[in-house]
């Protein structure tokens, strides 16, 4: 290769991670040195975030894409994308990216109330000041030391909240605050041994069952945390090695612990808002319990020092109850995660420092709003705006391309060549155009455009599914051969697929099959519905949420009524809604020669989702159900202009999916696991990376985020740039 000749890569996959990497690699500053090319099975971008575009422009999506507040790295992608699309905003409905996201500060959990019924507990979290992707300060948010003194000042504001209810009234509180505060302030708390007096002094005669002895106790424990969080290591070492100190404060943290829960039992029976309250403040207490006792401030891994346990193991070690461990909190924080090893829901397993990590990112660090939604489907949103500006900055995309072989040399230093089946040829022989227009926006069909496509007839006619792990169809096969063909490879596939792509590296590597073993995946199932009548009428009066934790088999939900206008009905509905949940794992689904095994899935899904509208959604929706409470099949609208329908046949025009191919299946973060996950930026294999969140990328959870941020660092790996301080949050060595 002569020294100035472009250094050609190939990035196969075109998810988030895929993506990340190749726009990375294609900034300008890096002058045209690399030459990319994506190759793409099926005729669109997206990976487990694909969209497309179905019936009357309705937005069919794999799942529930909703963005948090925390993911700095993906939001300054995106921010960055818009500004270069420079879509014109007198034109263009969605042309920057506060036009493409908006805040959803409305979250919730569903739990079973004290009269036995399902209820909804929602909550507006507050603007937290700030945008997702705005430089940060220069103070690191994402350290132990921030996240502990961040659950002092929750703990201190719900326990400040529960004392505000006593009989004597919160009108002195602010007295007692302010007159214990001065008097702990005029102790010196530079050294160990005089907060190790103030804090034994706290813990004699049971002070810390009375509203004064709380609130000495937390001016107390914040002074410990200034120590904590400020610049002076050797004085938060002295502090915190000190075994005494460690110990007083565990002991006021456990007796705050124990006068909230003794204060509110009392009331569990009566009132579920006290039991929340409860259950949040024994959970706080624990997680700062086990910060503190396991050292973590000090220890370099941070959390990731306690992923060998399980998180609820973790807690209940630390302090918590049984309660609080099995509420709807923890319950919703799987669900999101998808955390159940097999789809088994009897067994939820999350690593217990990822889990806390993501928690407390989740809650402390969000920027705007704790959620944002997208004002279109994510292939519109993301994956559309990103496909154009790759394209003008001349990445070239291969499409209908099905990797069936990462072919190592010899020797097992480089990847020699990559061996595709190519599904289909478009007729001219040119470039596959795959976007369509939808109302001036452009968009991903849920289809290919037959029409593009050699003997497309023909393969619509025999039902050609592009996407199918199972679908072996093609029309030819294509070597790509190192030096002659690409240079590097980045490997941004699903972790389900590398048995069935990488077997030569799986045959020779005990690393990547020790990976492949312990770095699972599990299917999901989502589908949604259209109805004729508004939420309101449907008996949900709040505003639109996101909840979790509710019933299986659907556990979350989100109220997706902003999409309406977005979409092009002739019969406009009055409401959306999006449901999801993880789906039982099977090993017939590594059976590649059971042709029929999407089909079989696809119907259970629907078995699930009809049972789940005649059986659940009541709990919700009052307003839905019929006379024999069952679910109203007339509400849903048909997007073929179809009339309405009274029995569960309606819901074939609806849109539902079972994502069981193995690029599709969502990355698991159970305990034990993390040390198999492999870095992009391993240099085991000279020309060969990988990007996905089931990467070793400093936060091992599948999302967004953990894909944008394995996909930069894919990029580092191979240009050097971005530098890795630039990557927000990854923190690693």
């Amino acid at each position: 290769m002569a020294d100035n000749a472009p250094i050609k890569v190939a990035v196969v996959g075109g998810g988030c991670a895929a993506i990340a990497a190749a726009f990375e690699l294609s900034r300008p500053q890096h002058r045209g040195r690399y030459e990319i090319t994506v190759y793409q099975l099926g005729w669109r971008l997206g990976g487990k975030g694909a969209s497309g575009r179905g019936p009357s422009g309705r937005i069919e999506e794999h799942g529930l894409h909703i963005w948090l507040g925390f993911y700095e790295n993906a939001f300054r992608l995106m921010r960055e994308c818009y500004e270069e699309l420079g879509r014109d905003p007198a034109k263009d409905r969605i042309a920057t990216w506060r036009d493409a996201f908006f805040p959803d500060p409305y979250v919730g959990m569903a739990d079973i109330g004290t009269d036995g019924r399902w209820l909804q507990w929602t909550a507006l979290f507050p603007d937290a000041g700030g945008l997702p992707g705005d430089p940060l300060s220069e103070a690191n948010p994402f350290t132990v030391r921030a996240y502990l003194g961040h659950t002092l000042s929750l703990l201190k504001t719900l326990v400040f909240d529960v004392q505000t209810h006593r009989a004597t009234g919160a009108a002195n509180a602010g007295d007692e605050s302010a007159e214990h505060l001065a008097d702990a302030e005029a102790d010196d708390p530079q050294t160990p041994d005089r907060i190790l007096a103030m804090l034994k002094r706290l813990t004699r005669y049971g002070r810390l069952g009375t509203t004064t002895g709380l609130i000495e106790a937390f001016a107390v424990l914040e002074m410990v945390m200034r120590v904590v969080a400020g610049p002076n290591e050797n004085a938060l070492l002295k502090l915190l090695q000190k075994n005494a100190v460690t110990q007083a404060i565990i002991e006021i943290l456990r007796d705050i612990a124990v006068g909230a829960r003794k204060e509110l039992e009392q009331r569990v029976v009566k009132n579920d808002q006290d039991r929340y309250v409860w259950e949040i403040i024994d959970l706080v207490v624990a997680i700062m319990i086990g910060i503190i006792r396991e050292g973590l401030v000090f220890d370099p891994r941070g959390f990731d020092a306690i992923n060998d346990k399980e998180c609820r193991e973790w807690l209940l070690e630390n302090g918590a109850s049984h309660r609080s461990v099995n509420s709807a909190f923890v319950r919703g924080l799987f669900d999101l995660a998808m955390a159940y090893p097999g789809g088994d829901v009897q067994r939820p397993a999350l690593a217990a420092g990822q889990a806390i990590r993501g928690s407390l990112r989740m809650f402390f660090t969000y920027r705007g709003s704790l959620f944002w939604k997208m004002s279109a489907g994510m292939g519109d949103i993301v994956f559309a705006p990103f496909y154009e500006v790759l394209k003008r900055r001349g990445v070239r995309f291969e499409y209908f391309h099905r990797l069936e072989n990462v072919g190592l040399a010899a020797d097992g230093s480089h990847v020699e060549s990559l061996q595709f089946d190519v599904q289909a040829n478009t007729k001219d022989g040119g470039e596959y155009r795959p976007l369509v227009d939808i109302r001036g926006l452009p968009c991903w069909p849920s289809h290919p455009d037959y029409a593009q496509l050699e003997n497309g007839d023909e393969m619509l006619q025999q039902r050609w599914q592009f996407e199918s792990f199972w679908d072996r169809n093609k029309v030819a096969e294509k070597t790509l051969r190192v030096t002659d063909d690409f240079d590097f490879v980045v490997l941004g596939v699903g972790v389900g697929a590398i048995p069935h792509l990488a077997s030569e590296i799986m045959e020779r590597d005990q690393r990547w099959r020790d990976m492949v073993e312990h770095v699972i995946s599990v299917p999901t199932q989502a589908f949604q519905v259209w109805m004729r009548e508004d939420m309101p009428s449907l008996g949900w009066s709040a505003p639109a949420p996101t909840i979790s934790a509710f019933t299986k088999p659907f556990d979350t939900w989100a109220d997706m009524r902003h999409l309406i206008d977005e979409e092009d009905w002739n019969e406009q509905p009055g409401s959306i809604a999006y449901f999801c949940s993880v789906l039982e794992d099977d090993d017939a689904a590594q059976d590649r020669e059971d042709h029929g095994y999407p089909e079989t899935i696809r119907a259970q899904v629907r078995a699930s989702a009809v049972g789940f509208l005649n059986r659940n959604v009541a709990e919700l929706w009052p307003g839905a159900i019929d006379a024999e409470g069952r679910f109203r099949w007339t509400l849903l609208v048909d997007a073929d202009g179809g009339p309405p329908q009274d029995d569960e046949r309606a819901f074939d025009s609806q849109f539902w999916t079972a994502n069981v191919n193995p690029s599709d299946r969502y990355t698991l973060a159970p305990p034990g696991s993390m040390q198999y996950r492999i870095s992009p930026l391993d240099n085991t294999y000279d020309n060969l990376t990988i990007a996905g969140d089931w990467t070793e990328c400093g936060f091992n959870e599948g999302c967004v985020e953990a894909a944008i941020m394995s996909g930069r660092l894919a990029a580092h790996a191979l240009s050097g740039f971005p530098a890795l301080d630039q990557i927000i949050g990854y923190d690693h060595p």
